[in-house]
């Protein structure tokens, strides 16, 4: 099975969660290879990179060419990317503390009188707002595609587990909660915690169950 570990806003391909889960897999299912590709970059590219790279895994494979061949797990806006994909190729997907609505919650990197104005010869859309801790230089654009990529639909339920932190001091878990449990996702809610989910190390067999089943399913 391959495993891509796809970070949040402020990370990269070193992620904690990333490489606590490959060095867990390496030292207890070396049959699982986990993958931590850096995606700081427009979120368009972001999703071709993430295409590109399933097809290319699961072209690779002997037998199978399925899309259970690999499965995605996805913190924060990688939870939104995860969803994403999941409901354009059916990949199993493990969301933790997921981003659902990027449209509005980067919005608060947008300066208002820049983004709202007209600007016929798309001269400010490519102005940067925010420079991530990854390097990605967030743009107007940037926000009007995530605008037009809204997710309204879970199109493959039995394929999305979903883990979510109550503590979550950055992202509403109720409205990610109400969401992936009205559209059928697995769904597990943890009293207290953090958007980081920094007791991840400890949760690495029960995460390595919740994958297996999504294979499975």
């Amino acid at each position: 099975m391959n495993l891509i570990y796809i970070h949040g806003l402020d990370s990269d391909a070193n992620s904690t969660k990333g490489m606590l889960l490959e060095k867990h897999c390496k030292q207890h299912h070396p049959d699982i290879t986990v993958l931590r590709p850096d995606l700081n970059k427009s979120p368009a590219q972001v999703r071709e990179q993430l295409l590109s790279l399933i097809e290319g895994l699961n072209n690779s494979q002997d037998e199978q060419t399925e899309s259970s061949n690999t499965v995605l797990v996805g913190s924060s806006l990688g939870g939104y990317f995860s969803t994403l994909i999941s409901n354009q190729i059916g990949c199993p997907a493990l969301l933790l503390n997921p981003s659902i609505q990027p449209h509005i919650t980067l919005q608060r990197f947008s300066d208002s009188s820049i983004f709202a104005q007209d600007n016929s010869d798309g001269s400010s859309d490519n102005n940067v707002l925010h420079t991530t801790a990854g390097g990605w230089g967030i743009t107007p654009s940037d926000l009007q595609w995530f605008a037009d990529h809204q997710i309204s639909q879970v199109t493959y339920p039995n394929k999305v587990a979903v883990l979510l932190k109550q503590g979550d001091e950055l992202l509403n878990s109720e409205l990610s909660q109400a969401f992936y449990q009205s559209q059928g996702a697995s769904v597990t809610v943890q009293a207290g915690g953090d958007h980081r989910f920094s007791d991840f190390g400890e949760q690495l067999p029960m995460v390595i169950e919740m994958l297996r089943e999504l294979v499975n399913s």
